[in-house]
């Protein structure tokens, strides 16, 4: 599987999505494709975000403003999560002593 893909790719594996929806996603920059020497290229992670888009578009009928507002939102909660899981991570690699300090700290707040 390709981890890069034209337009015409892209088109190919949303087909619900028109040439039309997918300018207005760029316009918006609520999708931002690669630059590469050949031209745009989209990532796996783009298609999935435009089929969330098409989705929000057919069945909610937001408009472009309200997809940026929308997928903005899910893009900060994806970096919280991301924070969290890194945090989680560097505690879990601590003595048992400071996982027992943070442990009382939490629960106490």
């Amino acid at each position: 599987m390709t981890d890069h893909f034209t337009e015409d790719d892209v088109l190919a594996a949303i087909p619900r999505l028109t040439r039309v929806q997918l300018f207005t996603f760029l316009e918006a920059r609520i999708v931002v494709p690669f630059h590469t020497e050949t031209g745009l290229v989209y990532r796996p992670v783009d298609i999935a975000r435009m089929e969330l888009l098409c989705d929000l578009t057919e069945d909610l009928e937001l408009g472009a403003d309200s997809l940026s507002v929308v997928m903005s939102l899910i893009d900060q909660l994806h970096t919280a999560r991301r924070d969290l899981r890194v945090i989680i991570n560097a505690i879990a690699v601590q003595p048992p002593e400071v996982k027992a300090r943070i442990a009382a700290t939490v629960n106490g707040a």
